[in-house]
């Protein structure tokens, strides 16, 4: 029993700590544009200016 003197405490702590954690993302704008994100790294290799721009020499055998 004396060891939930020590848990429940240190459970409160981290789940405030979670929560803090989660409102500053929600406030920095972590959320704002989910769609975007996952359409960008599905189409990034089709536009050319994404592309390298100097091509890379194949090594000569």
């Amino acid at each position: 029993m004396d060891i939930l003197l020590f848990l429940i405490p240190l459970a409160l702590f981290a789940s405030l700590v979670g929560l803090i954690g989660f409102s500053w993302a929600l406030k920095s704008g972590q959320f704002d544009d989910l769609q975007g994100a996952a359409e960008r790294i599905l189409y990034a290799d089709d536009h050319p200016e994404h592309q390298d721009p100097i091509p890379q020499r194949e090594a000569k055998p």
